[in-house]
């Protein structure tokens, strides 16, 4: 069965763009969009980059750093749960 899709126009950068977006998610398509502005704003005002193409990389440079150091943490998180689990088996003798 296949995916329902939509059409989303967006403004990124100040340009309007069309994305095909599976049908439901248009809302999350959106606010991912909101975000990258405010991060390229962000990068903006925080840096000397001016250029709007250099400031989206940055900005996607960082979110990119940013979705490592959460699946680190999570992974980190899942290893820890496991040693409890191992110990509370243990210490039950299963």
């Amino acid at each position: 069965m296949t995916e329902k899709s939509n059409q989303v126009e967006v403004s990124l950068l100040g340009k309007t763009h069309q994305f095909a977006c599976t049908e439901g998610q248009e809302q999350v398509l959106l606010d991912a969009v909101a975000l990258l502005n405010q991060r390229v704003e962000d990068m903006k005002q925080r840096s000397t980059v001016r250029n709007e193409q250099n400031a989206l990389l940055l900005a996607a440079l960082h979110l990119c750093h940013d979705l490592q150091a959460l699946q680190q943490s999570k992974e980190s998180q899942q290893n820890q749960q496991q040693a409890l689990i191992k110990k509370l088996k243990d210490h039950l003798g299963e």
